[in-house]
């Protein structure tokens, strides 16, 4: 820390800063709690930043800076930094007019002021003290919207374990893993498949399921947020709970029952959830007039407490799935977890997507470019659909998209009620075509965000019953892990628009086929093949798939984190 004794001296202190580096300046008379001053000056999600009498501005920011410390300095030659208004708020403005956008945190009861008399400096350090800033910042630390088992089962007190990790160094990052790890290592006690084992499965899930709490908590309490962190803590999250899948099926095939086609199920289901909420959230999180009865309505139903409760918990969101998830496991039998996961799911599902259809069909809205290019993006289309779209557009939208739907339909059920065949592979022929034409022009329609959640439910639900229908020991574990690597790189598309920085590159979408060309591929590879080469093939494609997008996903985010990309926080799986 420098002291600047005017404008003139605060410009020559900052130019000896190397560019690359963040600054502040903060007025000399300022009065507030040391976590007003860590919201405003060291949250490194935000290029520039500001609350009263104190700015700070990252790398980008810098010329705008000097700019305005230049102007003060050149206008107040002589003045001193302690006048009777403050230099750093007279920057703020500054800054403002020269159009640079900064961040004001929400202090709430914290107290953050320059005082303009020794009165004003002592009320101001009695509302300091009157306030406990640490009991704001645990406060704080836990997200303002979360479930109701997350709220009232796990914040009480991860939000300490969430302060004990910053005390000792720990960073969300190392939280994170510690949780996968955890839940890796319950998933491999499922797999043993003995009461014991299922019991210590569950204790273990919640206890990452702690974990998985604390590493958000401990980048809220201490400001550590980055790209890569938002990155690992949403993968992961998906990482554990389709591991656990997999180790109760794995438990349940060692006394006997087969429920590999439920825990795929599971995974098909859980992941079309997650692409409807991305979808419509990306379709609709910048779209002009973006209101409707439908959301009124439930703006007023949030209204009243014991509603709020109801509507977050029927929705099944992380915390309350994987608390059923885990008492069951230790309770019961893989099998019936199954059940109850899917048909808790399904009603879920049903019930959100239903609302936010009506909400779009009600709602005037003009979706933006953006918005459009991010619903393509997570259409996954590939080669295939590039040139078909080219040849057979057809001259509505609106019959197109029906026809996706048909087509979508008509290949799942070909492959259910004929199994693996030449029928299968025509139906999967017609999908293609269909599909190619659904996404041959921006999709901008009102349900057009609802495209990418259908192609999902069609690749995914055709692999799924093509590999029970081979009916071979070992197709269904095979399908769960090409699904498992399908889903990685939607998962990964998702976070990469979240993060603002695109959607993967070209070459990797055409590479893995898209979504068409990887559902016509296996429905000729069930056609030529015997079952049990079918398995090898869905086994080799799996292990192919999971490589190429994982190596370019690792690369991708760990160069962003090295090369300075901004920091995001993922605030976890939407509710």
């Amino acid at each position: 820390m420098r002291v600047a004794v005017d404008a003139g001296d605060a410009e020559a202190l900052l130019a000896d800063v190397p560019a690359d580096q963040r600054v502040a300046l903060v007025d000399a008379r300022f009065v507030g709690h040391v976590h007003a001053l860590r919201l405003g000056l060291t949250d490194p999600r935000f290029p520039a930043a500001a609350l009263p009498g104190a700015v700070t501005v990252q790398p980008a920011a810098r010329q705008a800076l000097g700019r305005a410390v230049a102007g003060e300095s050149s206008a107040a030659p002589g003045g001193t930094a302690v006048a009777v208004d403050s230099l750093a708020d007279r920057v703020v403005a500054a800054l403002d007019t020269d159009g640079v956008t900064l961040h004001r945190p929400e202090l709430g009861t914290l107290v953050a002021v320059v005082p303009a008399d020794p009165q004003a400096r002592n009320e101001a350090r009695q509302a300091v003290a009157a306030v406990d800033d640490e009991a704001v910042r645990l406060r704080t630390a836990v997200k303002s919207r979360d479930g109701f088992f997350t709220t009232h089962f796990i914040s009480p007190y991860s939000r300490y374990i969430a302060r004990w990790c910053a005390r000792r160094g720990l960073t969300p990052n190392q939280v994170t893993t510690a949780s996968l790890l955890t839940a890796l290592i319950a998933a491999g006690c499922a797999a043993t498949g003995t009461r014991g084992g299922f019991v210590a499965a569950g204790l273990l899930l919640i206890f990452s399921f702690v974990l998985d709490c604390t590493d958000g908590q401990l980048a809220r309490y201490s400001l550590q947020y980055s790209t890569l962190g938002a990155w690992l803590d949403a993968t992961f999250d998906r990482a554990k709970e389709y591991a656990y899948y997999a180790g109760l099926a794995l438990g349940a095939a060692q006394g006997g029952d087969d429920v590999w086609a439920l825990a795929l199920a599971a995974m098909v289901l859980q992941t079309c959830r997650h692409v409807v909420d991305f979808s419509f959230n990306e379709a609709n999180h910048d779209a002009a007039a973006n209101t409707s009865p439908t959301a009124a309505l439930s703006d007023k139903l949030d209204s009243v407490g014991w509603t709020v409760w109801v509507r977050r918990m029927i929705v099944l969101p992380i915390g309350e799935r994987w608390a059923m998830i885990a008492v069951l496991t230790a309770l019961t039998t893989p099998r019936i977890t199954f059940y109850a996961l899917l048909i808790g799911c399904a009603f879920a599902a049903t019930y959100t997507t239903a609302g936010r259809v009506l909400r779009s069909l009600t709602r005037k809205a003009q979706r933006t470019d953006r918005a459009a290019r991010a619903l393509a993006d997570l259409a996954d289309s590939g080669p295939l659909a590039e040139v078909l779209s080219r040849i057979v557009p057809s001259r509505y939208a609106a019959v197109a998209r029906l026809l996706a739907l048909a087509g979508a339909v008509v290949v799942v059920l070909t492959a259910w009620f004929d199994g693996p065949g030449w029928s299968v592979v025509l139906a999967a022929t017609v999908y293609v075509l269909v599909s190619a034409d659904a996404v041959a022009r921006p999709l901008k329609g009102p349900l057009d965000w609802l495209i990418p959640p259908l192609f999902r439910a069609a690749e995914y639900g055709t692999v799924l019953v093509l590999a029970a229908k081979a009916d071979v020991n070992g197709a269904l574990p095979a399908a769960f892990g090409l699904v498992a690597a399908v889903a990685y790189h939607h998962y990964d598309t998702v976070y990469r628009i979240r993060g603002d920085a695109g959607a993967p590159p070209r070459w990797l979408v055409r590479a893995i086929g898209g979504h068409d060309g990887r559902t016509l591929l296996v429905t000729v590879l069930a056609a030529l093949l015997a079952p049990t080469e079918f398995k090898v093939a869905l086994t080799a494609l799996a292990v192919a798939v999971a490589l190429v997008v994982l190596v370019e996903s690792i690369r991708f985010w760990v160069t962003a984190h090295k090369t300075g990309a901004p920091a995001v926080h993922d605030e976890g799986e939407p509710a």
